[in-house]
């Protein structure tokens, strides 16, 4: 496990510090991640990897510490409804679900849409889909931002487990690079082992190749 956070760890950072190029304007430019400050929350989000609700808990109680970072007990299901139809409004028909599990919002991303077959690089075409996730994401600060990868059976376990860290790294740099704080962010990859279907057919397989994005409101307890 530490070898495999260690080798997740420059993952992240060596994203985090590179030059990309805007898909909009063609224009390369460093991230804005490559600053020491940022590379250390980067490093706090990975450590869902190895502890995950602690990491969450951990993390969830640094943003209510800030100032304003956490929602009134009152106001935390009419905040989440109304985040939830924005997010419907932007994703319908992008093969993107949303769903609600008590407070929190989930989507859930099928691999087959956002990444190449055993890549961790993303869809050009999936670009406009994450810029719409990112701005109301932005919109609606409160919330903790979890992210995770999963996969289907198919390959080794090892190859499983290090290609859905790889993709929920992924995710989390792009959205952090539209705007999304990377301090509220717990990133996390699970390979195999929380399938949602069979991995006896393919069609179970491909719904067990995803990434989800799990928005959790930051209240008081």
């Amino acid at each position: 496990m530490h070898a495999r956070l260690a080798s997740f760890f420059l993952v992240l950072v060596m994203t985090a510090c590179a030059t990309t190029t805007d898909p909009y304007t063609g224009e390369e430019r460093r991230t804005r991640t490559s600053s020491g400050a940022t590379i250390g929350a980067i490093a706090g989000a990975i450590a869902g990897i190895a502890s995950g609700d602690d990491a969450k808990e951990r993390r969830k109680r640094a943003l209510i510490g800030a100032a304003g970072g956490a929602l009134a007990g009152g106001s935390v299901g009419y905040y989440m409804d109304r985040q939830e139809r924005e997010l419907r409004d932007q994703l319908q028909g992008t093969g993107v679900s949303v769903s609600r599990e008590g407070e929190n919002i989930v989507l859930n991303m099928p691999g087959n849409i956002t990444f190449e077959t055993g890549s961790a690089a993303l869809n050009a075409s999936f670009f406009d889909v994450l810029d719409a996730v990112g701005t109301v994401l932005q919109k609606y600060d409160k919330t903790l931002v979890e992210i995770t990868g999963h996969t289907d059976s198919t390959g080794a376990d090892d190859f499983n487990q290090k290609l859905s860290e790889q993709r929920a790294a992924a995710v989390g740099s792009y959205l952090e690079r539209r705007g999304v704080s990377v301090e509220r962010m717990v990133i996390i990859g699970y390979g195999e082992t929380r399938p949602i279907a069979s991995n006896g057919t393919p069609a179970g397989r491909a719904e067990n190749r995803r990434v989800e994005i799990t928005l959790e409101p930051l209240t008081r307890d």
